[in-house]
């Protein structure tokens, strides 16, 4: 098992590696990372969601790991508001601290290590994943914006729009996305019983298969152009609580319950994924930690390259080969 185990995160390392590599000689310029991404996000993803997801009936899926995963966020993300106070510094990196990449590298590392099965069971995360946690942050930082604001007007109402509205329209962008659309549409194309005609599935296949190795390449690209500078203890401070204390606590949660299993283990992986890059919209959008969400991106995921195998060779060994 541990030498199936290193077999699998050895590419996720040199995709990586290579990513960096050709970002640092300038065969990819800055300029392209962004188009790049659009290919991974519109092309590649919906490809590989929705076959993956075409085949998968309804009740076979386990949401209960899932919910044990969203009580974990909601465990940090408290603690992190609790300890750092309610106000917007403390919203990003309360998001910082829980918002997992789970797709550029999540999904290739899943794949390589779980196979279709852990697939299918990060896929069902992926699906509600955005929706539920980015409507949460929404609402602390609409909350976290408006007390800000009300103290510096000196108690004095602001025109800003109603926190329902603002909230609906996080839940409407959470749906309307390149990532849980394919993932409702394969399933719901599934209960039909229907099976995609070979002449659609080959293309669909061919496309999922190119996402793991360009998204990995990708990451590497990334950060050979980001600058950590000044902001590296702060973002190492994230990096730590998102790929240590984050999957420790979900773990916890799970052997408190007696949990145990391939779908556990999933989430386990998921919880000890690096920042994933949602964390800088918001940061941007609120004009609030911008440059030190970036660095934890980059720092979180150089760290989790030595602490997602130290995760996945436990999970191997005491969740999914637990009786």
């Amino acid at each position: 098992m541990n030498s199936a185990v290193f077999t699998s995160l050895i590419p996720v390392i040199l995709f990586i590696a290579l990513g960096f590599y050709v970002g640092q000689r300038g065969w990819i310029r800055a300029a392209a990372v962004k188009d790049l991404a659009n290919l991974v996000f519109m092309v590649l993803t919906p490809a590989l969601l929705f076959r993956t997801m075409s085949t998968v009936r309804i009740q076979d899926l386990d949401f209960g790991p899932v919910g044990i995963y969203f009580v974990a966020f909601g465990i940090v993300y408290a603690a992190t508001l609790a300890l750092q106070g309610f106000n917007t510094l403390a919203a990003a990196r309360a998001l910082a601290n829980t918002f997992s990449n789970t797709l550029m590298i999540g999904v290739p590392l899943v794949g390589l290590v779980f196979g279709d099965a852990g697939l299918v069971t990060l896929f069902t995360l992926i699906s509600v994943h955005s929706l539920i946690l980015l409507t949460a942050a929404t609402v602390v930082f609409e909350l976290a914006a408006a007390r800000e604001h009300a103290a510096a007007d000196g108690g004095g109402g602001g025109a800003h729009q109603p926190l329902w509205r603002t909230v609906l329209q996080a839940m409407r962008n959470g749906i309307v996305h390149p990532v849980p659309l394919p993932i409702i549409a394969g399933l719901l194309f599934a209960q039909t019983g229907l099976v995609v005609p070979q002449v659609v599935d080959k293309p669909l296949l061919l496309l999922g298969q190119a996402l793991g190795p360009i998204a990995l390449l990708l990451v590497g690209v990334t950060l050979a152009f980001t600058r950590v500078g000044r902001h590296f203890r702060a973002a190492m401070r994230i990096a730590l609580v998102k790929c240590v204390a984050h999957p420790l606590v979900l773990a916890a949660l799970g052997w408190a319950l007696g949990l145990s299993g391939l779908p556990l283990a999933v989430m386990i992986v998921a919880a000890s994924l690096p920042v994933g890059a949602n964390v800088f919209l918001f940061a941007q959008r609120y004009g609030v930690a911008e440059d030190e969400v970036t660095a934890s991106v980059a720092v979180s995921t150089a760290l989790g390259l030595v602490t997602m195998p130290v995760v996945i060779l436990a999970v191997t060994r005491w969740v999914v080969a637990a009786p």
